[in-house]
């Protein structure tokens, strides 16, 4: 009992203007070690409470093991994590009660059929007034239509629903979501996004993807990571921002220039050979005139030249690729 007293306190951070911001979940200087291979490498980030955050990157960046860090089920190398105020390390079984997880492979019983499988869980978790609360979640997670089913016969997106379910029916104050739209289809995203979103409005919400479309549809901020390190950590505003205040001009030509020439024009920011004899030049101003101009007083063709627009994909790319 004292335990389950525990997981409802938070930890207060210093704030500004008398106003106390109240963080769900603290991540501070973590660095994961498997062997020689550092799968994350000093990643510190705060979710606060009633946010909804997208853990981005691509495949392998590290977010799954973020993920099981912050869920007990694995432990850091060094740093340090706290979830409703408590340390990781020292109560895992208290911050348990209060998380929901859906790790990436959905763990389910085939056999299990669905209101069955929920009691399952409520039990895990001794609850009381489990019927009442198993019809809550029906409802909230729209599995009313499926209920009377074994899970093996429902589809994937039903699947997933019925993860969601056993990660809620303990009503957690935060939700840690591992990749919870993969390998849906279009009809099924939409549905789980919507969910997610509906979800968020009463609890903290921090779930991973590599699909940029996912976090624009459900959250306004996120964190990039890579080969386990952040890369980015701000709201999708601000970093598509940070983009549109560039003009970005993609040039082919027919042999090779000195980046150095083109560095040289006035307002250029960055250029980046893109391919053969490919280049993207970034600047605060249209030089698609000045670029002619050194192109012609060098002897160089230009085959194809076009501007290129920035959407989040583009951030996300540029910031996980090679640079």
């Amino acid at each position: 009992m004292n335990q389950l007293k525990l997981t409802k306190f938070y930890v207060l951070l210093p704030f500004k203007n008398e106003n106390r911001i109240i963080m769900s979940i603290v991540v501070k200087n973590i660095t994961k070690v498997y062997g020689i291979q550092k799968a994350l490498n000093d990643v510190s980030f705060e979710v606060k409470q009633g946010e909804i955050v997208g853990l981005l990157g691509p495949n392998g960046a590290g977010k799954s093991t973020m993920m099981k860090i912050i869920t007990c089920y694995k432990r850091q190398t060094s740093g340090f994590v706290s979830v409703c105020g408590m340390d990781v390390t020292q109560e895992p079984n208290a911050i348990k009660h209060c998380i929901g997880y859906l790790p990436e492979n959905n763990p389910l019983y085939l056999d299990m059929f669905v209101k069955e499988s929920l009691a399952f869980v409520a039990k895990i978790y001794h609850m009381r007034n489990v019927k009442n609360r198993i019809e809550q979640i029906i409802q909230l997670t729209g599995l009313q239509s499926e209920q009377h089913k074994k899970i093996g016969a429902l589809s994937k997106g039903y699947r997933q629903r019925v993860g969601l379910a056993h990660a809620l029916i303990h009503d957690p104050q935060v939700l840690i979501l591992d990749e919870p739209t993969s390998g849906l289809d279009p009809n099924q995203l939409i549905d789980i996004r919507t969910l997610i979103k509906e979800i968020g409005k009463t609890k903290t919400v921090l779930f991973s993807t590599h699909i940029m479309q996912e976090a624009e549809a459900i959250c306004n901020r996120v964190v990039i990571i890579d080969k386990g390190i952040i890369k980015a950590d701000d709201t999708i505003d601000n970093l598509m921002n940070s983009i549109k205040a560039l003009f970005a001009l993609q040039i082919e030509i027919d042999k090779p220039i000195s980046i150095k020439k083109l560095n040289a024009i006035e307002g250029v920011v960055r250029i980046k050979e893109t391919g053969n004899n490919t280049y993207l030049i970034e600047s605060k101003i249209n030089v698609a005139v000045e670029v002619q101009k050194i192109l012609a007083t060098e002897g160089v063709a230009l085959l194809n030249m076009h501007r290129k627009e920035y959407n989040m994909e583009t951030i996300f790319h540029e910031l996980t690729t090679n640079n």
